[in-house]
C-alpha cells in the first residue's frame, strides 16, 4: 500500500532517516528500535505529518498530497489528539471538517461507538476519562474518518495491563492494515513483518520470529 523510494529526512544539518526504500503491502507491520533511532519520524511520513527532504513516499503507487485523507494516525498520548470537552463533540470534529451532513455524522458516531463498545462514553467529559478510555476514544476518532491504513505511535506505552490487553484485542480485530511503532514486543509478536530502525537506517526487515530475537540480543550486548 505504501512505498518509500530513497527517502531521507534531515533537520538542522542532522540526518534523521537515510535512503529508506521499502514496499509495504503487509497487513500488520511493526517498527522497533531504540529511542532516537528515527521510528516516529518514519511513522509520520505515512500521513504527511513529516515530509521527505529527498526521495518519494507513494500511496498505492501514486504521489499524494492528501495522505491524511487515507492514513489515520493514533498518537502515543491521546491528550494530543482529543481536543473537545465531550466525547461525541470530539468524534464529530473530524467529520465536520470534511463537511459531512449532521445525519451522516450521527450515524458514524453511533457506529464507531458500538464497534468499540464505547456507547456509555458518548456524553462523558473527555478530561474525566481514564487513560485506557482516552486511548479508545482517540482510536474511535481515527476510525470514524474511515481511513484505508492506520499508523500507531507507541499506543500501549501509557496503558496499564488491563487496558493494554484490551487495546491489543481491539487492534487484532481491526480489518484495517496497520503500522505500529512500539517497544512492546508482545504486541508485535503476531505481526506479518517487523522493521528494525537504528540511526536512521533499516538494519533488519523480516518476520517477528527472526527480527525480534536479534533485536533483543543486540540490545543486551
Amino acid at each position: 500500500m505504501m512505498q518509500f523510494d530513497r527517502v531521507t529526512v534531515a533537520k538542522e544539518g542532522r540526518t534523521i532517516l537515510s535512503e529508506i526504500s521499502l514496499d509495504l503491502p503487509e497487513h500488520r507491520i511493526g517498527v522497533i528500535g531504540n529511542n532516537g533511532s528515527g521510528k516516529s519520524t518514519f511513522l509520520r511520513l505515512f500521513n504527511g505529518l513529516e515530509r521527505p527532504t529527498s526521495g518519494r513516499v507513494r500511496y498505492k503507487g501514486e504521489d499524494k498530497t492528501d495522505l491524511r485523507q487515507h492514513v489515520g494516525f493514533v498518537f502515543q498520548n491521546p491528550d494530543n489528539q482529543i481536543v473537545f470537552p465531550m466525547v461525541d463533540e470530539d468524534l464529530a470534529f473530524g467529520l465536520k471538517a470534511r463537511k459531512l451532513s449532521k445525519p451522516e455524522i450521527k450515524t458514524r458516531i453511533d457506529a464507531v461507538l458500538t464497534e468499540l463498545s464505547l456507547t456509555h462514553l458518548r456524553e462523558r467529559l473527555t478530561h474525566q476519562l481514564s487513560g485506557g478510555e482516552k486511548q479508545m476514544v482517540a482510536l474511535a476518532g481515527v476510525l470514524i474518518t474511515r481511513p484505508d491504513l492506520i499508523v500507531f505511535d507507541e499506543p500501549t506505552t501509557l496503558l496499564d495491563l488491563r487496558n493494554k490487553l484490551r487495546f491489543m484485542s481491539v487492534l487484532d480485530a481491526l480489518p484495517h492494515p496497520a503500522v505500529v511503532v512500539s517497544h512492546d514486543l508482545d504486541l508485535l509478536a503476531g505481526f506479518d513483518r517487523i522493521l528494525h530502525i537504528e540511526d536512521g537506517h533499516i538494519i533488519a526487515d523480516g518476520v517477528p520470529d527472526v527480527v525480534i530475537p536479534a533485536y533483543i540480543a543486540r540490545s543486551t550486548c
